[in-house]
């Protein structure tokens, strides 16, 4: 089953996927920031990562950035409460494969990663 690292500092959101996710199966390393976030795909190959949008030391988008400047093509999600058509735009820019927007529905996060997964295969 597929790797995911999960990069959010809200806790209780990241408690909630986390258990989401391993239900169905998926392995998935947790960050709290995007500094711990960053270590992890330094050391770690992951088939998804899923990014904040907001997160303490490294945001979602500067974490995306440096993701895709180490050449790294793993596919990315960014979560986001902001929903403006500008904010999803940069970063989809700027390298994600998807943008959901919070809060979201823990089938629609399990549909979509099997979307964005399936397209990886």
């Amino acid at each position: 089953m597929a790797k995911i690292l999960l990069a959010e500092d809200e806790e209780v959101l990241r408690m909630l996927v986390v258990d989401t996710l391993e239900d169905e199966g998926y392995k998935i390393d947790e960050a709290c920031d995007g500094k711990e976030a960053y270590n992890l795909i330094k050391e770690n190959s992951y088939d998804l990562i899923i990014l904040d949008y907001m997160m303490p030391v490294y945001t979602g988008l500067e974490l995306l950035e440096m993701i895709r400047h180490d050449n790294n093509q793993t596919r990315i999600m960014m979560l986001s409460a902001k929903s403006q058509k500008s904010v999803q735009q940069k970063v989809l820019e700027t390298g994600a494969d998807y943008f959901m927007t919070k809060p979201f529905s823990p089938m629609k996060l399990i549909e979509r990663i099997e979307e964005i997964l399936g397209e990886a295969e």
